[in-house]
């Protein structure tokens, strides 16, 4: 299938397939399942913020099962050493020679579960991997699977014994979603969903079907990658990042991988949406959460009780769209 419309039809069956999957298992949060899409396709990872209990382990483990991915998942916390994320060398007496005993970073979908109770040399055990897709062990590096995505969960409430992500790692994410509490019907169903003929409250992904392959996520992303960008388009999502830097209720602004994870995520909406260029919606669409940690308010702005999402909707009502 060589025509580009015909593959990004048949890309899209599939994805509205994986999507009807996913939500299966994870219910009543649409627009979470297309946030982690986004990110998956376009090769980027997600740091995911909601109180316990809302299912975020059940999302991860619902995508891996859509796309037939390994999936893998790391509790941390303040004793993680980093070669529990990578790995390490074993001595064999056997043998009289060392093998490399590889750690659960060597997945396609990794849950990096409350990674701020981890301190900072465990934690950075990931920016390799995420930069890279590559993990070195010993002085020998090896590649991840492909697709490979880091979805990174914290507790927005809990602060006691935490360490925070330091601003150089919040940017090796390309979105940051926020989970809610689902909506009362949808709560009733996972209610439902969870308690009827079942012993206890397992995360259950066995009503989720394998629609894709990790070669179709891969070859999904080589599209996205080749999705159009218009100059103005472009220009747009780079005068946003720089009004980041020049408002005043911003102490820290977005640097330039905003700019290219904006680009990057509206690419991925872009085809989510059966179209193989930009427009300046899907930019739209994706910068809060593209850009929500990336900056840092003004003192007086956190005093006043103000949010990243506040600001970023000042900013993009402020600053003009193209004409479409």
């Amino acid at each position: 299938m060589s025509d580009p419309t015909e593959q990004l039809g048949a890309l899209n069956d599939r994805l509205a397939q994986a999507r009807a999957q996913i939500e299966r298992a994870f219910i009543g949060q649409s627009g979470i399942v297309d946030e982690i899409i986004v990110s998956l396709l376009a090769g980027g990872h997600v740091l995911l913020e909601g109180v316990p209990g809302l299912g975020k382990t059940l999302l991860v483990k619902a995508m891996a099962a859509a796309i037939g991915g390994k999936f893998s998942r790391i509790q941390f916390t303040p004793d993680l050493m980093p070669s529990d994320v990578t790995g390490h060398a074993m001595y064999e007496a056997q043998t009289g020679s060392f093998r490399v005993r590889k750690g659960p970073v060597f997945a396609n979908l990794l849950l990096a579960d409350e990674i701020n109770r981890a301190p900072a040399k465990t934690q950075a055990a990931l920016l390799e991997v995420m930069q890279e897709n590559q993990v070195t062990i010993e002085g020998q590096s090896a590649p991840v699977p492909r697709p490979f995505m880091t979805v990174a969960t914290q507790n927005p409430v809990e602060h006691e014994g935490t360490y925070p992500l330091p601003e150089a790692q919040l940017d090796r994410f390309l979105l940051k979603v926020l989970i809610d509490y689902p909506e009362q019907t949808a709560e009733q169903q996972i209610v439902s969903a969870v308690t009827t003929g079942h012993v206890g409250d397992a995360l259950n992904v066995e009503d989720v079907t394998e629609v894709m392959s990790p070669e179709h996520v891969v070859a999904a992303q080589q599209i996205v990658a080749r999705t159009s960008v218009d100059p103005a388009v472009l220009d747009y999502a780079v005068r946003i990042v720089r009004e980041t830097r020049q408002s005043s209720g911003i102490r820290m602004g977005a640097g330039p991988r905003g700019s290219i994870a904006l680009i990057r995520a509206a690419r991925a909406a872009a085809v989510l949406g059966n179209r193989d260029f930009v427009t300046p919606d899907d930019i739209r669409k994706v910068a809060t959460a593209a850009l929500r940690h990336r900056i840092a308010l003004a003192p007086e702005m956190e005093i006043e009780a103000y949010r990243p999402d506040d600001i970023l909707r000042d900013i993009l009502e402020r600053v003009n769209a193209p004409r479409q």
